[in-house]
């Protein structure tokens, strides 16, 4: 997935636009297991922007690293708006970034339900002095790379956009 020059191109433009506007990133990752992370220093100069990433693939690790709420996960699960929300708001507490993007969900071919079935991702978006902002989406039945590879590319989508 690193060497995708599409998503090399839209990660090279993420840490020029987060350089110039004196930005900083974090990330706090579950299905993508440090996808987006990688992607973005894989890009020259990205030690500028990128301030820590977090892979939080298990609820211990959610609850001890980011601080997310037992209660939210026993409640919500691990794959939820809820989860997704505190997951972000988590690392830019335990961070000293000004922007940090969430990925949590199910990329299968295991581990889904009626409820919560395979491809469904939730995202969220703190930004510093802001609501955080959750986005959902249900990519189907996909294979696990185009699942996490579309979760990718909707995370870098609400990276951009937070700087609009």
């Amino acid at each position: 997935m690193i060497e995708d020059a599409a998503l090399l191109a839209r990660a090279e433009a993420l840490v020029k636009a987060y350089t110039a506007a004196g930005k900083k990133i974090a990330t706090a990752e579950s299905c993508t297991g440090g996808l987006v992370a990688a992607l973005l220093t894989a890009i020259s100069g990205s030690s500028k922007v990128v301030e820590r990433g977090f892979v939080t693939y298990s609820n211990e690790a959610k609850a001890e690293m980011l601080g997310v709420s037992t209660a939210i996960l026993a409640a919500h699960g691990a794959v939820s708006e809820q989860t997704a929300r505190a997951m972000a708001e988590g690392a830019l507490a335990h961070s000293q970034a000004d922007v940090a993007v969430s990925i949590t969900g199910i990329a299968g071919p295991d581990g889904g339900s009626p409820d919560k079935p395979v491809g469904l991702v939730h995202f969220g978006l703190g930004r510093t002095g802001t609501q955080t902002r959750h986005l959902e989406r249900r990519y189907g039945s996909l294979d696990r790379g185009d699942i996490r590879r579309r979760a990718v590319e909707d995370a870098l989508g609400l990276l951009e956009g937070a700087l609009a």
